[in-house]
């Protein structure tokens, strides 16, 4: 039984003739073929992104976060609960259809994303902790992601028994199999790890802008319902909260406190915001590939209609942000650098700095 029948499309959204108290349903501009195809091309794509992620986990690092779990818990709980909470409100907030309140929950419930590694490193975080994290969300979306949506999509009356669960959960399982291969090969290939992530890179890149092309031509004049002011307003919002209360979520935990008490104060100043900017990552930036996928594969076309294309604008806000974020913390850098010389070429300045020894933090 296909119990996303039950979904009706909003009316505003899918309206495709003009008669009075009909309920509207999205039709495709093209044949099933070429939707056929961007659904192939949609696989294709969240494979190779999960071959590459598994390429960056190292079993030995997961083992470590998993004896020493602290990090690892509140990298969950900010990932799968700040994230689809504030996914809900702004459903809620901006007061959207059923359907489309669905497509931003799936998008707040996922995992992180690989993009976040990136980030955080851009950003000077702790980028084994930042894969760590990644690794663990991802394979506790398993459990985590139906569950979610599961209770959210209670408040949502046409969606309460309609979404495919059991879609969702085999898509979830099936992108285990090429993150397991990346761990194999990472494990037993290493020298083979960083060739397969940039090469799956430029083919991610290549596949991406094919199925953009492709869901254009599929969606026609409808592709503009993703850039709807409310669904922007999410899509920016969403990304920008998420990297706010990840950063401060690990404040009030103090996160890295017992690994660096009996260190210099500097230093563990440095590491604890080191830790803190990476666990902002890990929490703002979601897996927009699986979300895609996800919603184009679990989803009836006719019900979810182009807002499977909802990721791509996250994703883009999602991108911006944390350049903007990027941009003002090496800034911050550049400007303490200065005072710090200033201050150390300051006359009568006597001691040494209490980091000797230890490095060169940088906050």
């Amino acid at each position: 039984m296909n119990n996303t029948a039950n979904l009706t499309s909003h009316q505003d959204l899918w309206r495709n003739v003009t008669v009075g108290n009909t309920t509207w349903v999205y039709r495709p501009a093209v044949n099933s073929a070429l939707n056929d195809a961007i659904s192939a091309v949609v696989i294709i794509i969240i494979i190779i992104n999960m071959v590459s992620l598994g390429c960056t986990m190292e079993v030995s690092k997961i083992k470590y976060h998993i004896m020493k779990p602290k990090g690892v818990a509140i990298a969950v709980v900010s990932q799968y609960v700040i994230m689809p909470l504030t996914a809900f409100c702004l459903a809620k907030g901006f007061q959207l259809s059923d359907i489309t309140a669905v497509s931003v929950l799936v998008c707040g419930c996922c995992p992180g994303g690989q993009f976040s590694n990136t980030l955080t490193l851009a950003l000077k975080g702790d980028i084994n902790l930042s894969i760590v994290m990644t690794s663990c969300s991802m394979l506790l979306a398993m459990g985590m992601m139906p569950l979610l949506l599961y209770i959210y999509c209670k408040s949502f009356p046409s969606v309460r028994n309609a979404v495919p669960y059991v879609q969702i959960i085999l898509s979830l399982v099936l992108t285990l199999v090429p993150c397991g291969i990346g761990i194999l090969i990472n494990t037993y290939r290493p020298q083979y790890s960083k060739r397969v992530t940039k090469v799956g890179m430029i083919i991610l890149l290549i596949f991406t802008v094919v199925t953009l092309t492709l869901a254009i031509i599929a969606n026609g004049r409808y592709i503009l319902t993703v850039l709807s002011p409310s669904l922007l307003a999410i899509a920016g919002l969403m990304p920008l909260i998420g990297y706010c209360f990840g950063y401060v979520f690990s404040a009030i935990f103090r996160l890295s406190l017992e690994k660096y008490i009996d260190r210099s104060l500097s230093l563990y100043i440095y590491r604890e915001r080191q830790t803190h900017r990476t666990v902002s990552m890990e929490t703002g930036c979601q897996n927009i590939v699986l979300c895609a996928t996800i919603l184009k594969v679990a989803f009836p076309i006719e019900v979810v209609g182009p807002l499977y294309l909802f990721p791509v604008v996250y994703f883009v806000f999602q991108f911006f942000e944390a350049a903007m974020i990027i941009m003002l913390f090496w800034c911050y850098q550049r400007f303490k650098k200065k005072e710090k010389g200033k201050t150390c070429a300051s006359p009568g300045e006597v001691g040494e700095s209490p980091t000797k020894g230890l490095g060169n933090p940088r906050d």
